[in-house]
């Protein structure tokens, strides 16, 4: 349950039927035992062996009747933290159980529903919770597996002072754990050209030529009044005041390949979820750098949104929007898609600025497809995974690789291959360096300053 939330109540699984379910070894041997020896006691006629057998009969029966009628009104809620984790690490799960009633409990046994993935499910026996009385417990979570794992429901298991009966009770709550790709911190380097209009210290005037030229907008509470424009307020008939001049922030669209043609081999050191880091890792770099940054994958969906440009808005949405892509990438998964033309035409329809893709196996078709999608952005860095070479264990890129590198680079890409185990931050420096030795100017025309 989420901090903050209503404590939700456990609540009986079923009725009496149910109840004589839980009757445990102890009380179903107790029962067959007692009725051994009535039906014994009939046959030879022994007074006293049916009272024993009818006592022993009984007693699992009152079990399950005073267990039954029990009504412990316990509360439980559940607290991640915290709720989105990176692969790899761990997260702590409190568990809080309130007594809201007016007796006392008696032992509890205390179980949360977990994925395999994450672990043993955990479980805690409570002593005695007096009336107005709180248990807390708390037990750790990891996955090496990125995705959406749901935790809970909390059950209670109830048990009579004899053992002759258990009753489980569950709460209805669940909470959800997301294990993000793992991310790596990034050099701050730069690449040489900038454009006006594209940078962190840029800013474009909506005012060129004077007062007559000058674009106003609606009046807004505590704008200042000295820059209201009588001339626009008269021919509106509203009032209106003169734009500031707006910083234009620096954008920025990584490409994700998630063709299942693309990618050779799975788990958690796959080509694939390397790409997936490194998109991530890409994202999180950009928007620490003040670029407004979307995710794109080659089915041509992108994140966060399809809104005026698709890109991440102003700096106080830039931390909604990385939660967005990275819970996004989070589930991402293979796509069934032959090509790249979708991504292209989200590009084609778009704004210039940087591209970063990350990309699998590619066809010549393919190539060229990656070849146009450069001349719709300002500048193109495109790290390429061969996932044949991942699974023999790294080594030279093959001729055919080298090839659609070499038509990457012909179209303006900077280029470069990801063998086998590479560091995403040592590819980043190093493709910094190969646009800088290649004098590439052309292709840093959408870039902001560079990388930053």
């Amino acid at each position: 349950m989420e901090p903050g939330a209503a404590p939700s109540e456990a609540g009986d699984k079923g009725g009496l039927r149910a109840a004589l379910g839980g009757l445990t070894t102890r009380g179903r041997s107790f029962f067959a035992a007692g009725i051994a020896a009535a039906v014994c006691a009939y046959v030879l006629g022994q007074a006293d062996l049916l009272r024993v057998g009818m006592l022993l009969a009984v007693l699992p029966l009152v079990c399950v009747g005073v267990l039954y009628r029990t009504r412990y009104r316990v509360a439980g809620s559940r607290r991640l933290s915290p709720s989105r984790v990176p692969s790899g690490s761990e997260a702590r799960v409190h568990l809080r159980m309130d007594n809201v009633s007016r007796l006392p409990t008696g032992l509890l046994m205390l179980q949360d529903h977990v994925p395999y993935v994450l672990g043993p499910r955990p479980r805690f026996v409570l002593d005695r919770v007096e009336a107005g009385g709180r248990r807390e417990v708390s037990y750790r979570v990891r996955s090496d597996l990125r995705g959406r794992y749901p935790l809970g429901p909390l059950q209670l298991r109830l048990s009579d002072p004899f053992g002759m009966c258990e009753l489980t009770r569950s709460f209805s709550a669940q909470d959800i754990l997301t294990v993000i790709p793992r991310t790596e911190p990034l050099p701050p380097v730069r690449l040489a050209g900038a454009t006006a209009g594209y940078g962190d210290g840029r800013q474009r005037s909506l005012s060129l030529a004077g007062e007559d030229d000058v674009i106003p907008r609606g009046y807004r509470h505590g704008d200042d009044l000295r820059r209201v424009h009588w001339r626009s307020t008269a021919r509106y008939g509203e009032l209106m005041v003169r734009r500031e001049e707006q910083p234009q922030r620096a954008r920025c669209t990584v490409l994700l390949d998630t063709r299942r043609l693309a990618y050779q081999g799975a788990g958690p050191d796959s080509a694939f979820e390397w790409a997936v880091s490194g998109a991530a890792s890409a994202l999180v770099h950009m928007l620490e750098r003040g670029f407004a940054v979307r995710l794109l994958t080659d089915t041509g969906s992108s994140v966060p949104g399809e809104g005026a440009d698709g890109f991440a808005g102003s700096t106080q949405e830039s931390a909604d929007a990385a939660g967005l892509m990275m819970d996004t990438l989070a589930v991402v998964d293979h796509s069934d898609g032959a090509g790249l033309s979708r991504a292209y035409d989200v590009l084609r329809s778009g704004t210039e600025g940087l591209l970063i893709a990350f990309l699998g196996d590619l066809d010549e078709e393919q190539t060229a497809v990656a070849g146009r999608m450069r001349h719709r952005s300002g500048a193109a860095v495109a790290f390429v995974l061969d996932s044949s070479g991942w699974l023999q264990d790294g080594g030279e890129p093959p001729a055919r690789v080298q090839d659609r590198l070499r038509q990457l680079r012909e179209s303006g890409w900077t280029a470069l291959a990801v063998p086998a185990g590479s560091a995403l931050p040592d590819l980043w420096q190093l493709a910094a360096q190969q646009r800088t030795e290649s004098g590439a100017t052309q292709g840093s025309a959408g870039f902001s300053g560079g990388w930053s």
